[in-house]
């Protein structure tokens, strides 16, 4: 037996060392990380739509029913002319796409034909969910959309806005509790570095 251990300390010592060929790792190439999936007419149009939705939000945090009146027309218009006809996917997601920009559409054309700042404000919690999930489908991938949700909107019920920071400025309670709220989710498409 000791004969056997100077004989397989070589061999064990061969075994572990570091001058085996590795396989080395292929380099694929990859698309710039800042390139988007979609083309730069899609990107721009759904830019204006989520800026126009922006506006709305603020219109609410001022209070200001004309302002809430003229950013409803505008996100009306910039969801009717969002091309998603040009969006990079399958034939069934832009069908959901157009689906979910009509419903959101019609969410607005119902918010400007409600009475009352409050009756607006509950509008908005819907046109605040066809924008979600109208962003997931397309995957929009320019910017980072933060859900954000107040427990106390509505007595208690709980309300959801979307906006471009996470800083949580509340459309639904503004004079009482400016800053109630939190951040539910976040949507990221941007490649990621």
């Amino acid at each position: 037996m000791k004969k056997l251990i100077p004989c397989l300390f070589p061999l064990f010592m061969m075994a572990c060392s570091d001058k085996d060929e590795k396989a080395k790792p292929v380099d694929v190439p990859q698309a710039a990380l800042t390139q988007s999936q979609n083309n730069e007419s899609f990107n721009k149009g759904f830019g204006k739509l989520l800026n126009s939705y922006y506006a709305l939000k603020e219109s609410f945090v001022k209070e200001d029913t004309i302002q809430v009146a003229a950013s409803a027309k505008a996100l009306m218009q910039a969801a009717d002319s969002l091309q998603l006809k040009e969006l990079k996917a399958e034939a069934a997601l832009i069908e959901t796409a157009q689906v979910n920009a009509k419903n959101l559409s019609d969410e607005v054309k119902g918010l400007l034909g409600e009475a009352g700042i409050e009756n607006k404000r509950r509008a908005f919690q819907m046109i605040t969910s066809d924008m979600y999930d109208l962003i997931r489908v397309v995957k929009y991938d320019q910017a980072v959309v933060y859900l954000q949700h107040c427990p106390m909107a509505f007595n208690n019920k709980g309300a959801d806005w979307l906006s471009n920071t996470s800083e949580v400025v509340n459309p639904y309670i503004p004079k009482k509790m400016i800053d109630c709220g939190e951040v539910k989710d976040s949507v990221d498409y941007r490649a990621k570095k």
